[in-house]
């Protein structure tokens, strides 16, 4: 871990990231990627330690509120963030200011700040995206070292439920030869059911490799599935976007299935539903979750 100073921290796109890099060790992160000029080791995680104060700063001069995202290039729930706290930070600079809110993670951490989650829900909106690539909780552990459970994550998904926090399920990557099974897929939309998930992004059933990722990527098949690199390099060469030879048949079954359950399936409706912040009518105003937070 160290520290380091930036210049801003809320994207035109509303997105932040506090942290840079990620101890979760998954063996397919394309945050690894070269082409975001990391500059330090992936597991040597940059705080961002002016972020809180550029992020308030921010949001206060913000003229119209507006959904606040966070997790796309590194997981807001690192086991780090036990420790410095910025996301819990973030939330209630959120809250405070009247922003709504949604975070990507694969972590049980997130229910640390379920207060924060639905006071902001109540206030304006909150949504928890989850990401589900296995079904196969021994299988999750090879793929996805050094974070909890699929059905850690499930159990996640089931108290944000009861809690009544909407919730997005990312069903990617899917890994070819390795996750890319009807028997997987299914159980993952299975779980997606159970939990009452507004919508699963999908693009397609496969992953991303380019240098930087797909490096450590092989390493991990090379230690874990013996033989496996040679099939990829076989089919796949140099390629950035690779499907699994399932592709269709597995793109088939998920439309029907989510179509079936009425679970909104394509992207560019999640994410028109993510970045919409809710009109007034639809913001619960109440007086019990008026109080304001001392943040800095």
């Amino acid at each position: 871990m160290h520290y380091a100073n930036v210049k801003s921290i809320l994207s035109s796109n509303n997105g932040i990231n506090m942290y840079r890099g990620c101890s979760h060790g998954c063996i397919y992160c394309d945050s690894r990627s070269n082409i975001y000029n990391m500059g330090h080791d992936f597991e040597d995680i940059e705080v961002k330690q002016n972020g809180l104060e550029l992020l308030k700063k921010a949001l206060k001069n913000k003229k119209e509120k507006v959904m606040v995202g966070t997790g796309s290039m590194s997981d807001p729930y690192i086991p780090l963030e036990k420790e410095v706290g910025y996301t819990r930070k973030t939330l209630k600079l959120i809250y405070r200011y009247g922003h709504g809110f949604t975070c990507i993670t694969k972590s049980n951490l997130v229910l640390r700040d379920l207060d924060l989650l639905k006071k902001i829900n109540t206030k304006t909106k909150a949504v928890v995206q989850m990401t589900l690539t296995c079904s196969d909780d021994e299988l999750s552990k090879i793929i996805e070292p050094n974070v909890c459970t699929t059905t850690e994550r499930v159990d996640v998904l089931k108290r944000l439920q009861r809690e009544k926090i909407p919730t997005i399920v990312w069903i990617c990557p899917i890994l070819p030869y390795i996750t890319d099974s009807e028997e997987n897929v299914n159980q993952i939309i299975d779980y997606c059911i159970e939990t009452d998930v507004k919508g699963i992004v999908c693009f397609e059933m496969g992953m991303t490799l380019r240098e930087g990722n797909r490096e450590y990527f092989y390493k991990n098949l090379d230690k874990h599935f013996p033989g496996m690199k040679k099939v990829y390099q076989t089919r796949y060469g140099k390629q950035y976007a690779i499907s699994s030879p399932n592709n269709s048949k597995l793109m088939l079954l998920f439309k029907k299935r989510t179509s079936e359950f009425s679970i909104m399936s394509n992207p560019n409706e999640i994410f028109d539903y993510l970045h919409e912040f809710p009109s007034k009518d639809e913001t619960k105003q109440t007086t019990l979750f008026n109080k304001k937070f001392n943040i800095l």
